[in-house]
């Protein structure tokens, strides 16, 4: 009699420690993405530094607050973009040219699509803002196009050999001088997905469930054994 027990027994079992090692997974996972984001929120928010020295690998400053003087050269580049409750738009990237005659890329922000023909002369500005080394490209990121100029994604080295520039990259966060109405969009982590939480829940209700369905098996057998 108890034969019959066994094998919806060991499927439940197996499946709700399965369903629940998922779940605590998750929340190790949690635990982790909480501790980055507290980790770049942490260097977004530190003290101003200025541009490294010329040939230092900026990879590893990712997200260093950093200020500059000096004015845009006019060359840019417009990479495909949006903004929530405006729409299609573009981020500018320009050559930016300091005080001690450096050449780096700056991320000055976001245009609306109607800004696009809008002319950006050089202008003299200071810039407080983050190194940022963007990983937007893969295999699957189009070329930009040749007829219309447009990128589709920052790409540090590429974008820095087009302008001319140090592969280094400023995102700006402010700007004093004329933006020429391009709207500055700092670096934040509103933007990093973390939901793991969500995932959780998901995999501990879906435990529930098998255990609940286990139950109702077992329920179903005993009734015919009587």
């Amino acid at each position: 009699m108890m034969k019959r027990y066994i094998f919806p027994l060991i499927l439940g079992l197996g499946g709700c420690a399965i369903l629940l090692s998922l779940g605590f997974w998750q929340l190790r996972r949690l635990e982790w993405k909480e501790t980055m984001l507290a980790q770049i929120e942490a260097q977004i928010a530190g003290a101003l530094q200025d541009l490294p020295p010329e040939g230092t690998p900026t990879e590893p400053l990712k997200y260093q607050p950093v200020h500059m003087s000096g004015g845009t050269t006019g060359q840019e580049i417009l990479v495909l973009s949006g903004q929530k409750g405006v729409g299609a738009g573009y981020e500018v990237i320009t050559a930016f040219e300091t005080g001690e005659g450096r050449r780096v890329l700056l991320d000055r922000g976001f245009i609306r699509e109607e800004g696009r023909a809008a002319a950006r002369p050089s202008t003299a500005l200071i810039v407080t803002g983050n190194l940022h080394w963007p990983t937007e490209t893969d295999s699957y990121t189009p070329a930009p196009d040749a007829k219309t100029g447009i990128w589709f994604a920052r790409d540090v080295p590429a974008m820095a050999a087009a302008l001319g520039t140090e592969p280094i990259m400023v995102v700006a966060s402010a700007i004093d001088g004329d933006t020429q109405g391009v709207e500055p969009r700092a670096i934040t982590i509103s933007g990093v997905p973390n939901d793991h939480l969500n995932y959780a829940i998901t995999w501990f209700s879906l435990a529930i469930v098998w255990a609940g369905m286990t139950a109702f098996l077992l329920w179903r057998i005993r009734r015919q054994q009587i």
